[in-house]
C-alpha cells in the first residue's frame, strides 16, 4: 500500500493547525498589547519502503512574535504602554505572577489597580492601593501619583512604582490565560531600564494583511493536499486491479 496517504494526512493536520492559529491571532487584532502566535514546524522521516523524500510533518513548540506594536495615545491617565522592551507584572487570581504588554488599567472599587480582566497590578511590594478621589498619574519610570488639582502646579504625591520587568523573551511561555511566564514559573526582578508611555496604549503586532493572505494561502494549500490523497487513492485502486489481472 502507498504510504503516501499517510504523509498527506499529517500536513492536512498542520494546516487545519495553523489556520487555527492564524484565526486565533486575527480574533486578538483590537487586542491592546497582543503578541501574535508563530508555529514552528519540523520533518520526521518516514521508515520502511518507499522513496527517502518521503516525510512526516509535525507540530514543535508555539512560538511568540515580540515585536512591538504601535503605541495609540488615548488620552486616558490609567492607560499605559511600554515604550520597547519591557512587561507589566500582574497577580494571577491563583496568587502567582504574570506578565502583560496591556496597560489599559482601573481602579477596582476597593482602591486596588487592576487590569481590565481585574487582575491585580503588582508594584514595588505587591498590588498597588489608590486613595480615594485622587487624581493619578503615571511617570515614564512607571511611578504611580496622585494629583490634587486643587493645588496651584498640581503638585503630586508618589504612591507606588509599576513592577517593570524585561526578562529573556527566549524563556518565556504563553499561559491559557494569555499572560506570559518564565518556563520555570519564577518571578522576574524589576528592571529600572523599562519606559513607559503615559495616557497610551500599545496595539496588538498582528498584521490584518498578512493575515488574511496567510489564510488564503493555506486555504490552496490545503486544496493541494486533498488533490493529493485523491492520487494516492487513485493509485491504489489501479494497483488492486492489476494484482486481480494477474
Amino acid at each position: 500500500m502507498d504510504k503516501a496517504i499517510y504523509t498527506v494526512a499529517s500536513g492536512l493536520e498542520q494546516i487545519m493547525n495553523q489556520q487555527a492559529t492564524n484565526s486565533h491571532n486575527l480574533a486578538n487584532v483590537s487586542t491592546f498589547g497582543f503578541k501574535a502566535q508563530v508555529d514552528s514546524f519540523r520533518s520526521v522521516p518516514v521508515n520502511g519502503p518507499g522513496a527517502d523524500t518521503r516525510a512526516f510533518v509535525a507540530s514543535a513548540t508555539t512560538g511568540t512574535d515580540f515585536t512591538p506594536g504601535s503605541i495609540q495615545q488615548t488620552g486616558r491617565p490609567l492607560d499605559v504602554a511600554i515604550e520597547g522592551k519591557g512587561w507589566f507584572a500582574v497577580q494571577r487570581r491563583d496568587g502567582s505572577e504574570g506578565l502583560t504588554r496591556n496597560g489599559s488599567f482601573r481602579v477596582s472599587d476597593n482602591g486596588i489597580l487592576q487590569t481590565a480582566d481585574g487582575l491585580n497590578v503588582l508594584g514595588a511590594g505587591g498590588p498597588i492601593t489608590i486613595p480615594p478621589n485622587v487624581v493619578v498619574s503615571i511617570g515614564s519610570d512607571g511611578t504611580v501619583s496622585s494629583v490634587d488639582e486643587s493645588v496651584a502646579g498640581r503638585a503630586s504625591t508618589p504612591i507606588d512604582t509599576l513592577k517593570l520587568v524585561n526578562p529573556d523573551e527566549a524563556n518565556l511561555v504563553r499561559g491559557l490565560d494569555g499572560l506570559f511566564n518564565n518556563r520555570d514559573l519564577s518571578p522576574t526582578a524589576a528592571d529600572i531600564n523599562v519606559r513607559v508611555v503615559g495616557s497610551a496604549l500599545e496595539n496588538s503586532n498582528v498584521s490584518v494583511v498578512s493575515s488574511m493572505v496567510n489564510m488564503i494561502s493555506l486555504a490552496r494549500q490545503f486544496d493541494t493536499q486533498l488533490m493529493l490523497a485523491k492520487k494516492a487513492e487513485n493509485n491504489n485502486q489501479q494497483a488492486a486491479q492489476l494484482f486481480r489481472l494477474a
